[in-house]
This record gives structure tokens, sequence and C-alpha cells, in this order.
């Protein structure tokens, strides 16, 4: 049986990959952690939950599947989960909920690291039977591929235990959001271990974690222990008032070479260990687009969410101007890949894919550890 599962980075030659589905996708109902992502000046705010409209799902969809034809063209192997009743009520014995979400961006669900892939534990309560959109796919790869490791971190229980109640409260100020990300003070406790597998950032022997609104401390500490052979490191970025992801702040586009969001760079502390390591963080280029397009969580900062295809190729929106061209002065080149219409359901090109398998081996591009960015511990 052929080997299927293998991915060490995000710039390895990419060979086989899933991209979501807008079908069947919902607006959820209002949480204490999803209401901290949504920008103030969004038009999501108050919107009410249920499914998304036909014709905009319809609209994402046709990008989706023209995004697979692009990546098929070019020998690259796609497949798609299999979209469950979004619109329906949930629940466990600790909570209910009136509906989900969607699987529009596997990349929040599934981390694959080597040969293993991995079902986050999500920290939103509307995203919690996510997983199952997958199942099909990942027991199709642990039965055909006998090297593959499928596991699941520990599903969280989501009781209020898990959430700083009343964290967002009206009336809160830019200056005071800003503050609580410089303090890292989140709305997610360290109860138990929460995360999104888009707030990791896999770079050979060291996986770097973004610590925001969706990933805790606590969830790094399980990772570093059930990963015992690669780092784990916590990376933050106080000039994000919403930190939810890292592959819209801190994205690395080959080996050596990082563009990092002006507007949430790297602390003084945590840039070191890419220093010492000979690592170029460059400032990603200005979106193209001053606001997001209409009920869209994310912000304009999805212009830098690309798929890099190998380390001389790499997806840009198509409308992303800017980005396009600095792509081009960095000496990649640049495929334009319309994506506007699937923002609404999760994201851009990256957060829309989840790797399979790419060419490459697990590398330590980080010989020099002289930082101090390992997770070591967490205040309960």
């Amino acid at each position: 049986m052929a080997k299927i599962v293998n991915s060490w980075n995000d710039w390895d030659p990419l060979k086989h990959v899933i991209i979501g589905s807008c079908t069947g996708c919902c607006i959820p109902p209002s949480e204490e952690p999803s209401e901290m992502k949504i920008p103030e000046d969004s038009d999501m705010r108050g919107m009410p939950y249920g499914p998304r409209s036909q014709e905009s799902v319809d609209k994402g969809n046709a990008q989706l599947d023209a995004f697979q034809a692009l990546l098929e063209k070019r020998g690259i192997k796609v497949d798609r989960p299999t979209p469950i009743n979004f619109y329906q009520e949930i629940g466990t014995p600790d909570w209910k909920n009136a509906c989900m979400f969607g699987c529009m961006p596997p990349r929040d669900v599934l981390l694959t690291v080597g040969n293993e892939i991995l079902e986050a534990t999500m920290s939103y309560r509307s995203r919690w039977f996510e997983y199952l959109c997958y199942r099909p796919l990942l027991q199709s790869y642990f039965d055909n591929d006998p090297e593959m490791r499928w596991e699941a971190a520990p599903k969280p229980r989501l009781t209020d235990k898990s959430y700083n109640k009343g964290y967002l409260y009206d009336g809160i100020t830019m200056e005071e959001r800003l503050k609580r990300v410089a303090d890292l003070f989140f709305v997610t406790t360290e109860y138990e271990p929460l995360f999104d597998a888009a707030d990791m950032m896999r770079m050979g022997k060291d996986i770097f974690c973004q610590h925001g609104l969706t990933t805790n401390r606590k969830a790094m500490d399980w990772l570093r222990r059930h990963f015992p052979n690669h780092r784990i490191h916590s990376l933050n970025f106080p000039g994000d008032a919403y930190p939810i992801h890292i592959d819209a702040t801190f994205v690395p586009l080959r080996e050596g070479l990082i563009i990092n969001n002006p507007n949430r760079t790297l602390p003084k502390g945590m840039e070191q260990i890419f220093v010492e390591n000979d690592w170029e963080i460059v400032p990603a280029a200005q979106p193209a687009h001053k606001t997001p397009p209409p009920l869209c969580y994310s912000s304009v900062w999805l212009s830098m969410n690309c798929l890099v295809l190998d380390p001389k190729t790499v997806c840009v929106e198509a409308s992303e101007v800017n980005q396009l061209e600095q792509m081009d002065k960095l000496g990649m080149e640049a495929l334009p890949v319309p994506f506007r219409d699937a923002y609404p359901f999760g994201g851009g090109l990256h957060c829309s894919t989840a790797d399979v398998y790419r060419e490459g081996t697990c590398k330590d591009y980080f010989p020099k550890q002289v930082g101090k960015t390992l997770v070591i511990s967490y205040k309960l």
C-alpha cells in the first residue's frame, strides 16, 4: 500500500490536499468565544443564526471548485469533506447549541504532522462536531496507508469553566482589547486543552502556536507531550485585537523566509529564535481592499492567507494585487485565484485547505534554540 500522509511544513511541494465545502454552512448562534472574533465594525455582529443563503453558498462553492480544478491541473490530488446537516440543534450533557457552523475551513480542524493527522479540540460549541465531515477521508487514509497515524485530541467539555464569562462587554475600547492581548488574557481559560489547528505553524522539528482567543497554553502543553520529538513554542502578537489563527499574521513562504502582518508584529523577545537561525521576516504587503466581503468573520488581512505549492509557487487571492506583486518581488510565481466569495465561510486559500501529502522530511530549521518561547508552564 502506498504512503498517503506526509507533511512537515507549509512549503515543501504539495501533492495531496483537502479543500473544504460551503454546502450547508450556517451562521452559528452567538457564543462568548465567537463573539470576540467578530470585529466591532463587522456586519456579522448581531446577525441571526441559521443557514447561509443558497446564492452565497453557490458562489462560494464555485470558487472552491475552480480552486480544486487549478490544483488538479498542476497534478495535485484533491479530496473534499462530506458535509453533515449543520442546521440542527446539537449538544452534550453539558450544553446545547441551536446549530453548527460548516466545513469550509479544514485547516482549523486538522493538523498534519509527518504521517499523523490530528483532529483539533476546537473551542466553539458550534464547531464541536465538525470533525465528522472529515472522518470518511481519515478512515480511507488509515485503511490504505499502514504508516498513517490517526489521532484526536481530547474532546473538551466546553462548560462555562472553559471561558472567562463576561470577557466581552459593551463599551470595551480598542486600547483595552490590545492590553488584554499583551497581558495574555483571553476569553478561553486554562481549564482544559483548547486549540484550533489553524493556530499552529509547522516548521519541521518545531511547531509554533499562536496563544490567543482559540488556543490556550494548556493545549500547547498537551501538544508538547503528544509530540515529544518536537519543540512546541508559544507566539503572541500584541498588535492583534482579535488573535485567532496564525495564517493571516505570520506566514512562511519557504525555508528562511516569513511574511509578517505589519500591524501584528512579533515581539522582540520572540523573534530571537528566527533571527539567530538566519530567517528573514518581511512585512506583508497591504491588503488591496479596505473592507472584507459581506458577512465575513475575518479581516482584510486574508490578503496574506496564501497557499504555497512549493518553494517557488504560491496561490494568492486574485484581487489582492499588492500581495501578488510582493510575491513576484520575493521570487515566487504567484497564481491568482478568485476567492472572495468563499471568504465569508471561514477564511482564505490556506484556511480552506488541509495538507495530506507534501514531499520532504522532518528537518531542524532552528538548530540554535536560544529563545525562551518553549512552553513549559501555564496558569490555571
